[in-house]
């Protein structure tokens, strides 16, 4: 007589959790390009090195705008001076309407001409548009570099964006500001929790998964974009499944079974399974509430033979 051990089966609650794999993305990043066409005259921060929204990053070639601005600025100045002298003239019936008016044309335009070049002017300061890391310089101090050209990468980490691809079949379960359990895979004893913060409308044509993505806090900045993650998505919580550990079942054949005792005879089910939430497995066929499942033994035992339990 084999010894085995047993637990009676209950309904219980089951939570069935989706698990799907994802790549992790920054919260923020920036690539941001050179607004004009110079020489590089000074870079302020390295690479890994923090900034903050606003602050200075780089100037380019300012020696010659201010030149160009200074110009402008006199110009500018020019003009109003020759516009007040011609208007004193015109005051006193000297010059005609015509003159004053082309004096007047004239200062409006180097106005415009003085704002424009200090619009170009202030393009030479390279300020960063968001807190956050220097991920990577693509020029150093003395390089030209042309107008558009990326200049520096700048990702903000501390959030963590996690992009999952989700089946058909399950994004009906999935709604915005629902939460998730996160483990990433380079920090396996960390439990994370994050929050549902998109569900595309629109599945991929290729895959026919929806892009789902999850938002995860980084206040340490460990988590670092491109690292895989895996979600755990809560797709509904069965009130009263039957359950069985799934280290219960055997395979007999490419079918699955469990054992049960009654009257101290073993009794061989062969089921269907449902959700699985950790260890348990979901019984949807070929157990009853009040069996007692052999969870201890059943690799040993077969249908029909005596048992004791102990």
């Amino acid at each position: 007589t084999i010894k085995v051990s047993i637990v009676r089966v209950e309904p219980a609650p089951l939570k069935d959790i989706l698990v799907l794999p994802g790549e992790t993305e920054a919260w923020q990043d920036v690539r941001v390009a050179a607004d004009v066409a110079g020489r590089v005259e000074w870079i302020g921060p390295k690479e890994g090195q923090a900034v903050k929204e606003g602050v200075l990053i780089a100037k380019i070639d300012v020696a010659a705008l201010k030149a160009a601005l200074d110009r402008a600025e006199a110009a500018q100045k020019l003009a109003d001076d020759l516009y007040q002298r011609r208007y004193k003239l015109f005051e006193r019936n000297i010059i005609n309407q015509e003159e004053l008016d082309k004096s007047q044309t004239e200062r409006t335009l180097a106005h415009a001409n003085f704002r424009q070049m200090l619009i170009e002017y202030e393009r030479g300061f390279l300020k960063a548009p968001l807190t956050g890391m220097v991920n990577h310089l693509f020029v150093d101090e003395g390089e030209f570099v042309d107008k558009g050209k990326p200049f520096v990468d700048l990702v903000n980490v501390d959030k963590i964006k996690i992009n999952v691809n989700v089946p058909e079949l399950d994004v009906r379960h999935l709604k915005v500001g629902q939460k998730t359990m996160v483990r990433v895979d380079a920090f396996q004893d960390r439990e994370l929790f994050g929050i549902i913060d998109f569900v595309a409308y629109k599945a991929d044509p290729a895959t026919k998964s929806f892009h789902v993505k999850v938002i995860v806090d980084n206040p340490g900045h460990d988590i670092r974009p491109g690292m895989i993650a895996r979600v755990a998505f809560l797709r509904r919580v069965i009130a009263d499944a039957l359950v069985a550990p799934i280290f219960s079942i055997v395979d007999k054949g490419g079918e699955r079974i469990l054992f049960v005792e009654k009257d101290g005879v073993v009794q061989a089910r062969t089921i269907s399974i449902g959700a699985i939430e950790g260890d348990k497995v979901q019984i949807t066929k070929g157990l009853q509430p009040g069996d007692n499942l052999i969870v201890v033994g059943q690799k040993e035992v077969e249908e029909g033979m005596k048992v004791r339990v102990q």
